[in-house]
């Protein structure tokens, strides 16, 4: 399979307005917004590999563009001083904070709402010197 024709992994969310979805993730995640297959479709690499996916779906098909049917989690790096800055990002980009940075077994995570409803986790583990 060629390179331009080999699948991708990706994940997918569905919004009235891709572009401002996808600047916001940009953003958080510090990546940056790619074309899309279309003007209702975009897209950004996610940290480590695979693709986030944004579009706007056919306004005939409302199950798809119901809220709260997707937790996406990022992880980042940086601990505590990381996740707090990612959160300071998404909220400057219209997050709204569910549960604020807290310290877990596994390092530290933070609870949002994207821009348009959807749940984001954001997590950080410590870096190692």
């Amino acid at each position: 399979m060629s390179p331009l024709t080999s699948p991708t992994v990706g994940l997918v969310l569905a919004a009235d307005d891709p572009e401002a979805l996808a600047r916001f993730y940009g953003s958080v995640c510090l990546a940056p917004l790619q074309a899309g297959l279309s003007a209702s479709h975009c897209r950004l690499p996610l940290p480590g590999s695979g693709w986030l996916e944004i579009y706007a779906p056919s306004r005939s098909r409302p199950l798809a563009r119901q809220r709260g049917r997707l937790a996406l989690a990022i992880q980042l790096s940086g601990g505590a001083s990381g996740l707090q800055a990612a959160v300071e990002r998404a909220q400057a980009q219209g997050a709204a904070l569910l549960e604020p940075p807290r310290q877990e077994p596994f390092g530290w995570e933070a609870w949002l709402n994207d821009p348009e409803g959807n749940a984001l986790l954001l997590i950080a583990r410590e870096t190692r010197e």
